[in-house]
């Protein structure tokens, strides 16, 4: 089936994300975070599911020091909703599939 969702990096930020035509939901994670690997599969079902209409991205953190600082981000993981270009959501921890589709289903 592939990879649904889409590594981006800062060099690729505004490109994938600030420009998109889709909504996107963009996944502050690192390797070492456990909740991060946690909600990884779930991020991986939504996108799959919502192909289309909405974009599922995934930052690494460790390597892209940039993105997350520019948004203030603090804690991972950290999910920012962006549509047409600005944040227009963000929630930080690790939620159950059910309340991340239903926050995506809230913007989308």
């Amino acid at each position: 089936m592939g990879v649904a969702t889409v590594a981006v990096t800062d060099a690729t930020f505004d490109a994938e994300v600030r420009k998109s035509t889709l909504p996107v939901v963009v996944d502050f994670w690192a390797e070492w975070c456990g909740p991060c690997r946690q909600i990884g599969p779930a991020l991986e079902e939504l996108a799959a599911q919502y192909a289309g209409k909405v974009k599922i991205v995934k930052v690494n953190v460790d390597e892209n020091p940039d993105s997350p600082a520019e948004l203030g981000v603090r804690g991972i993981p950290a999910l920012f909703m962006f549509k047409d270009g600005q944040v227009v959501s963000n929630k930080v921890g690790a939620a159950p599939k059910a309340a991340l589709e239903t926050w995506i289903k809230s913007v989308i």
